[in-house]
């Protein structure tokens, strides 16, 4: 009994020594990371009202080139590879059969049923619309023309709605020449809505093709 109380009591001795023995760390308060008892905190995310979320735009996609093309692709087709229009054009962008040929494609079911052909039949248009178009871009990136501020993504989005020529009609009459889709959709519309895109790293080519 004695030995056992002994024992017991060793080592109740121990951890209180132990316990003693050991300082909690200093807090330390950095003035880039302190809070205030008055201040309030605000987080982007999640939020408490459901409203708040009603208006994202999902992906974030911004104004690079990814973007560019998804927001063309939405306006033509809402993003869909098998939709056909009552003109005939066809997939996510919207190609007709002539301008399909343009970039190499000869085979209009293959290409409606290859979404990776459809991507790249959209990159060969623009690389050969920028080619065509460059000394348009050149000279009226930056101006205002028919109340619009001219720029590389909206010049090139214009030309996949009508082609490079309306494009060029449409700039060299100060936006006098208004060049309209037979849905509606203008010259001047696609230069308003997708000016102001990343597309610089496209590369001017007048003979893109898919490959």
């Amino acid at each position: 009994m004695i030995k056992k109380w002994i024992f017991y009591s060793s080592l109740l001795a121990i951890v209180t020594f132990l316990s003693f023995s050991f300082k909690p760390l200093e807090a330390k308060d950095y003035d880039w990371f302190k809070v205030n008892d008055d201040d309030e905190l605000h987080f982007l995310f999640p939020s408490e009202n459901p409203i708040e979320y009603k208006s994202l735009n999902v992906p974030f996609t911004g104004k690079f080139f990814i973007g560019f093309k998804e927001a063309i692709a939405f306006k033509e087709s809402q993003g869909k590879y098998k939709k056909i229009n009552t003109l005939g054009y066809m997939g996510k962008y919207q190609f007709g059969k002539e301008t399909l040929k343009s970039v190499g494609i000869t085979d209009s079911l293959a290409f409606l049923n290859n979404p990776k052909m459809q991507e790249k039949a959209f990159i060969a248009l623009v690389s050969k619309n920028k080619w065509e178009l460059k000394k348009e871009i050149n000279k009226y990136s930056g101006k205002i023309v028919g109340g619009v501020k001219v720029t590389e993504s909206g010049i090139l989005a214009a030309a996949h709605l009508g082609g490079a020529g309306s494009v060029k009609r449409f700039l060299h009459t100060n936006g006098k020449k208004k060049c309209k889709d037979k849905y509606g959709s203008s010259v001047k519309g696609y230069m308003r809505m997708f000016g102001g895109y990343e597309t610089s790293g496209i590369v001017a080519n007048n003979n893109a093709r898919v490959r």
